[in-house]
Formats: C-alpha cells, sequence, structure tokens
C-alpha cells in the first residue's frame, strides 16, 4: 500500500523524501515498480475472478462457503478462510433474504403449525405421510425452481413441478399433482418447512379444501425434512451436476426423465429391500392382496 502511494504521488513529491516519511528503502520501492504484484497477489487475483465467475453463475447468492466448494470443485487447493477473505476484498456477499417492500409487511402473515411429523420418517402404508419441498436448479436462462411431494412409505415421488419462480403456485402445483396421482381416501399428513410458500395463506386454503393434516419442521431444523433433503442430494449427485442445461425447458425434461423414468420405476433404494419406490408399491399392494 506504501508503494502504491509513492507511485501515485511521485510527480508531487520526491521518492527520498517520501521514503523518509513512510519509512521505506528507496530500493524497495524500485524493485516493486518492477514487479509490482507479488506472485501471492497474482494469485489472490487470479482466485477471485474464479470467485467472481461462481458468485455470478450462483445468481449472486452463495456465500464463502458454497465458493470454497465450487472452487474444490474445480481444482483449486485453497482453505475456506482464504476464500472468505478474497470475497470480502471483492466485495461479494450471500443473498440472505429478500427485502421486504416497504408497507406490505403485515399483508401475508406466516401461518406455521406444529412439527406433528415429528421425524417419524417411516409410514405403515401408502398416503399416509407425504413430505415437500422446494430447490433450484442453474440453467443458462436463471433459476429453475423444483418443487417435489415424496411418499414416506416407498419414497415415491407422487408429484411434483417445476418454474421459473419461486412462488406458492410452484408447490401448490406439486402437491395438486399429488393429489391427482394418488387420490387418496384417508386424510394424509403434508409435512414442509417453513418457507414463505408453505406458511402462506393459499396453502393453508389447499390444505384444508383438499382435507390434508399440516405439520412444519422446526424453524431452520434441516433434519426434520431430511427424507426431502435427501431426495435433492440425489437427483443432483446423479444427474443434474452431470448436466449443464442450456434452458429451463431443457431442465424440466431431464427432470421428467430422472423422476418418471428412472427414480420412481427403476431406482433401487436401500431401505426398500433394493426395491424401486414403484416395485416396493406394488408387491406390498399384491401381498395386502393375497396374490
Amino acid at each position: 500500500m506504501k508503494y502504491a502511494f509513492m507511485a501515485e504521488h511521485r510527480l508531487l513529491f520526491s521518492i527520498r523524501a517520501m521514503c523518509r516519511c513512510l519509512r521505506v528503502q528507496p530500493s524497495g520501492f524500485y524493485a516493486w515498480l518492477k514487479d509490482p504484484l507479488s506472485k501471492r497477489a497474482l494469485e489472490d487475483r487470479r482466485q477471485t475472478e474464479l470467485i467472481r465467475a461462481a458468485w455470478s453463475e450462483s445468481g449472486k447468492v452463495y456465500g464463502y462457503r458454497k465458493l470454497h466448494d465450487d472452487l474444490a470443485d474445480m481444482g483449486e487447493n485453497c482453505r475456506p478462510n482464504r476464500v472468505a477473505r478474497l470475497t470480502r476484498l471483492a466485495s461479494i456477499r450471500a443473498q440472505l433474504s429478500y427485502r421486504r417492500r416497504p408497507g406490505h409487511s403485515g399483508d401475508k402473515p406466516s401461518l406455521a403449525v406444529d412439527n406433528t411429523l415429528d421425524r417419524q420418517f417411516d409410514a405403515e402404508a401408502p398416503d399416509k405421510a407425504w413430505v415437500t419441498d422446494i430447490t433450484y436448479i442453474r440453467t443458462h436462462e436463471g433459476f429453475a425452481y423444483l418443487a417435489v411431494v415424496i411418499d414416506l412409505f416407498s419414497r415415491l415421488v407422487v408429484g411434483w413441478s417445476m418454474q421459473a419462480r419461486q412462488t406458492t403456485n410452484v408447490v401448490l402445483q406439486a402437491l395438486l399433482a399429488a393429489v391427482w396421482r394418488r387420490k387418496p381416501k384417508d386424510r394424509v399428513l403434508v409435512h414442509s418447512d417453513q418457507g414463505s410458500q408453505f406458511t402462506s395463506m393459499e396453502w393453508a386454503s389447499f390444505l384444508k379444501h383438499h382435507d390434508l393434516q399440516p405439520s412444519m419442521s422446526r424453524r431452520g431444523n434441516c433434519h426434520d425434512n431430511a427424507v426431502a433433503e435427501s431426495f435433492f442430494n440425489l437427483l443432483k449427485r446423479e444427474r443434474i451436476r452431470r448436466k449443464v442445461y442450456r434452458t429451463r425447458d431443457e431442465a424440466r425434461r431431464d427432470v421428467f426423465d430422472y423422476i418418471e423414468m428412472f427414480y420412481n420405476p427403476t431406482r433401487k433404494l436401500a431401505r426398500n429391500g433394493m426395491l424401486s419406490p414403484i416395485e416396493f408399491e406394488r408387491q406390498h399392494k399384491a401381498k395386502a392382496e393375497g396374490v
């Protein structure tokens, strides 16, 4: 920083006068002029550009921890503390939440309910308990948001929806698909987290209209909805991270292929005795009917 100051002001003050004031050697300043950036500074600059690119790719929402993971995926050898320092110097920050619009804080009150499911992730029969959640998928057009509804008995994805915006409608469409597909005769427990989509008036009204019992995770506790989180991790590891989607439609087609053509009918799950969700339910039905 001292040498940079001297270089900027050397037309106003003599080099030796500035060296005396700043307590540096003239030889050091002239050596810096020949090679102003050290190897470490050059490496900082290079990795800062990689961090900035990864941050932009995330829609400028990632913090330093996720950015460190991205750099590790690129083969970069750096510690989280170094990434934190570089992101701070580059004014790169995670998007923690959306700012509230002035004067609209009380328009749509949140409707949180008790954690009735209470991590009881094994159901005794189909359509006793469903879990739902939402995630995002990157495309060159921007994010696509995927909502799924999973039956805890077989881990079958009984409903899903994918849209360009993270609104209540995307989770309602996934739940509507589940109701249409399963047509449950008895009341189903539907468990979600406390995201704004699931605490909206529209969500509560839909549950009541279709005689579905709500349940919600405790705030900030992802383990209360571990089954949905596990499915998203599986989807991203086995399919999404292997692809680069140009459009949201391309991503939607690939998600359809994964869920409807692979996961539900074919994907072997250890908790199902190495049977796919559809086969697990088929055998359960045949056993119940004495076939």
